[in-house]
């Protein structure tokens, strides 16, 4: 039998704020155990939360990034539950009237756009770390992340595979990352993942019973679990057995989920209204305020790139999936007005280098006019496309102007012809058995001789001038 698997997603990200979401503490990532922490967000009796109106603007700016609607007045709650990184045993959190609704995000999979909806997206504190002791004696407790400012969005059940999943997350941290609401460094924390997934025989309408994986905190994490979620729930359907609804802990190293707990209803939670704290009423005016300080988004600038640039749709795609990214192209492309080679340096070495140095888009050493004037440099005739990866290689580690690296380490291309020439005769007299094929009609040899030509140049010649000179001498003979 044939099955579909049902995925939805808790997605919970912190805020980038200066400070907590209910008191005047740093939100600032690390520091020693217990030093960002004040009697509000350790749940001191007799202390009062003071609501961070900053949280509300970015919960309201994500809502409208995501096409989601606003409430004009919304209330937090009181969610309780026992657990030690929870000092007051029970978590500000919003209920039944959260700040956005119904949005969606459209995201591509294997050429196919799909739309996948939002729930809904409120705000919400964060609770402390546990640290389990290496010494196995027992655990400890880091309140550092208590009241660190939360938004959790929650989708549709519209995902059907995990690659659809990592499509919506991925999209989703990108648009977080162009409206700056988090920097969403799932390495720290910053962005994690719970999956709601279940499996139903194909064609079948009615939902399978689902299981919860709680703090995924990596796209790859997420990936896996999904797949072996879902293995495990047919095996157990084809076996005669029965889904029980509980949540389940991910063992990365084992890649396998175990259980953990029956899940929770909301009833289990005793939810009630905060009675610390004052409803929150968002008008018209202070949500236009928060419109029209939105960036353009991804989508946006990808269908730019497309007209304006004339890239192709994949280029445009990889350009505008970091802000920083998007950003270099763009002062780049406009310094030198040649988008398409900026482009291919950008999705080519640039990648490569990034990737090998373990870098971000936001670590490039050096500013986007310098890679304006390399491509100018290519354009001009004054370095070969070879000679460029070498001189942007060398501006990766010195931060050097390329025109200044080119003058120093001497790659002006060779263009005097009576050089080349001596060259192109070695190249010929070296390669005799090549020559006669491709005199028999076997063009691809020249490119192969162009290659040998070039080589002795150490990449400097005149590729234009390069293949004029071979081919004449290639036709006397």
């Amino acid at each position: 039998m044939e099955y579909e698997i049902i995925v939805g997603l808790e997605v919970h990200v912190e805020l980038s704020t200066k400070s907590k979401i209910y008191c005047s503490c740093t939100t600032d990532f690390g520091g020693e155990p217990n030093t960002h922490i004040c009697p509000v967000c350790t749940g001191m009796p007799g202390v009062l939360p003071v609501l961070n109106k900053k949280v509300v603007e970015y919960a309201v700016k994500t809502g409208l990034a995501t096409n989601c609607s606003i409430a004009k007045y919304s209330k937090q709650d009181r969610k309780n539950y026992f657990y030690p990184d929870l000092p007051k045993a029970y978590q500000i959190s919003q209920y039944d009237l959260p700040l956005c609704r119904d949005g969606y995000i459209d995201i591509e999979v294997e050429g196919r756009t799909k739309r996948i909806g939002i729930t809904r997206i409120h705000i919400e504190e964060d609770a402390g770390k546990l640290v389990h002791d290496q010494n196995e004696t027992g655990t400890l407790i880091d309140y550092n992340r208590c009241g660190v400012p939360l938004i959790e969005i929650v989708t549709e059940p519209d995902m059907r595979s995990a690659q659809e999943a990592r499509a919506f997350v991925e999209s989703l941290r990108n648009i977080l990352r162009y409206i700056d609401v988090s920097d969403c460094k799932m390495q720290e924390g910053s962005l994690r993942v719970d999956v709601n997934l279940s499996v139903r025989p194909k064609g079948q309408k009615e939902f399978g019973t689902r299981t919860e994986m709680k703090n995924l905190n990596s796209i790859r994490s997420m990936v896996r679990a999904i797949e072996s979620e879902a293995k495990r729930q047919i095996e157990v359907i084809e076996s005669g057995g029965i889904i029980v609804q509980e949540t389940r802990r991910w063992d990365e190293h084992k890649g396998v989920s175990c259980s953990m707990r029956t899940k929770e209803e909301a009833h289990d939670y005793r939810y009630f209204p905060e009675p610390d704290l004052m409803p929150i009423v968002v008008d018209e005016e202070w949500k236009e305020e928060i419109k029209r300080s939105l960036p353009e988004l991804p989508d946006a600038r990808r269908k730019r790139y497309v007209n304006e640039y004339g890239l192709p749709g994949h280029d445009a795609f990889i350009l505008t999936s970091s802000k920083a990214l998007a950003d270099f192209f763009e002062e780049a492309a406009g310094k030198c007005n040649n988008a398409k080679a900026v482009s291919n340096f950008i999705l080519g070495d640039v990648s490569r280098i990034l990737n090998d140095k373990g870098m971000e888009a936001e670590d490039i050493p050096f500013p986007a006019e310098y890679l304006a004037k390399l491509v100018k440099l290519v354009d001009q005739g004054t370095i070969s496309t070879t000679i460029a990866k070498k001189v942007l290689e060398i501006m990766f580690e010195q931060k050097k102007d390329p025109q200044e690296i080119v003058r120093e380490e001497g790659l002006e291309v060779v263009s005097d012809e009576k050089a080349l020439a001596e060259v192109v005769k070695k190249v010929i007299s070296n390669n005799t058995k090549l020559v006669e094929d491709y005199k028999k009609g076997k063009d691809k040899v020249f490119g192969f001789l162009v290659g040998q030509a070039m080589k002795e140049t150490k990449g400097k010649a005149n590729p234009r001038l390069l293949n004029k000179i071979l081919k004449e001498e290639l036709d006397k003979i």
